[in-house]
């Protein structure tokens, strides 16, 4: 369990427990992981603090993200050897039509360089894995994503990537919605600051995923039956 005692009064959280909020809604039978948006416009092509990625992308989280690959790396080998699906949910190069809203709010990820855009390589996709090009937050929106989750039999996501307050939020919020269990290993996401990073790591856990240890999702994967 976080300590969300860091972040939010003792008041706050027993609103929140009285209200019923924050329950688990545990895992199925048949996982997929969801990988969003691990580039190197995310965390920069060195491991560096944040204010010194952001000279080579703007929107790179630096050392956060650096952290959260490490973090993601024990849980992608277990879904590659139990054979598990993992998909990339991933922002293809932008054209000057492809900004809408978004160009207006963040002129700056317009402007990134092809290098940017490359998958990092601790964490590169597979021959066997799932590319979802996306234009909007979620990875849901406008993509095949549920069609090819409905086709594998998938009934529980598990997501990493950032970021935690932006992409990762509305594609769980999404998940959600479509009635798929979720998981979000704590340690497995990153934004750009500490506050927001909490904040929305506890509101996910309180209504639309279960939050938890990177470890203790690894150990409830594990629990499942292998996969005929």
């Amino acid at each position: 369990m976080q300590d969300w005692n860091e972040l939010f009064s003792q008041e706050e959280l027993d609103i929140y427990d009285t209200a019923g909020f924050g329950r688990k809604s545990g895992i199925g039978r048949r996982p997929a992981l969801l990988v969003i948006d691990i580039q190197y416009r995310t965390v920069g092509t060195r491991r560096l603090p944040i204010r010194e990625a952001q000279r080579e992308f703007p929107t790179a989280c630096g050392e956060r993200g650096w952290e959260a690959i490490d973090a993601l790396q024990p849980v992608m080998r277990l879904f590659r050897a139990r054979g598990w699906p993992v998909i990339y949910a991933y922002v293809a190069p932008k054209a000057k039509t492809d900004g809408g809203r978004l160009a207006q709010k963040v002129p700056a990820i317009m402007d990134i360089p092809p290098a940017g855009y490359e998958f990092v390589a601790e964490l590169a996709p597979g021959p066997s894995d799932i590319l979802i090009p996306k234009k909007h937050p979620s990875a849901f929106f406008g993509t095949a994503l549920t069609s090819h989750l409905i086709d594998l039999g998938v009934d529980t996501l598990v997501v990493g990537g950032c970021t935690t307050s932006g992409c990762v939020r509305a594609s769980v919020v999404d998940a959600f919605s479509l009635n798929f269990r979720v998981v979000v290993p704590a340690e497995c996401v990153y934004d750009r600051t500490p506050t927001p990073h909490r904040a929305n790591l506890f509101d996910m856990a309180q209504k639309y995923a279960d939050v938890m240890p990177t470890e203790q999702a690894i150990a409830a994967l594990k629990a499942l039956p292998e996969p005929a």
